[in-house]
């Protein structure tokens, strides 16, 4: 029988739980090509086009399971909370259109990702490396928010 504390469970349940993440946050934030509220704006001009999203947040996604994945006895939960936090965002902005509350909810995933980093820094090197593109992006998109709420 495997228990909850099995590697193999736990690495099993990183790779759902990305997906998951992924589809979920992808729901919400789908149609901000052609969403009215987003198109008009006042965004950075360093704000990527829609396409670019499309192409680096897959990248990211994987980076994010393989790193969860070499690096899971140190960082299974919080990921896990991290995770939330980064589906949640889409829908806060996207969907509930509260950059505000987006703002403080990037803040917060930032600071558990600096977190992680360091648990993967202990655990593992190459999860280290690989987990670095996604908290600079969303470092970057913690710029772009804060620029929405400042400039609409």
């Amino acid at each position: 029988m495997l228990s909850i504390n099995s590697c193999r469970v736990r690495r099993f349940t990183l790779i759902v739980a990305v997906i998951l993440a992924a589809a979920i946050g992808s729901m919400a934030s789908t149609s901000a090509s052609t969403d009215s509220w987003y198109l008009l704006l006042n965004k950075s001009e360093l704000n990527p086009p829609s396409y670019v999203f499309g192409i680096v947040w897959p990248i990211l996604y994987i980076l994010m399971m393989v790193s969860a994945f070499l690096a899971h006895k140190k960082v299974f939960s919080i990921f896990i909370v991290q995770l939330f936090f980064n589906a949640a965002w889409s829908w806060l902005f996207f969907r509930f259109q509260m950059p505000l509350i987006a703002l403080l909810d990037i803040y917060l995933l930032i600071a558990i990702n600096i977190y992680i980093l360091n648990l993967m820094y202990k655990e593992n090197k190459l999860a280290f490396f690989l987990f670095i593109p996604y908290v600079v992006w969303i470092s970057f998109a913690s710029y772009l928010n804060l620029f929405i709420v400042i400039n609409n």
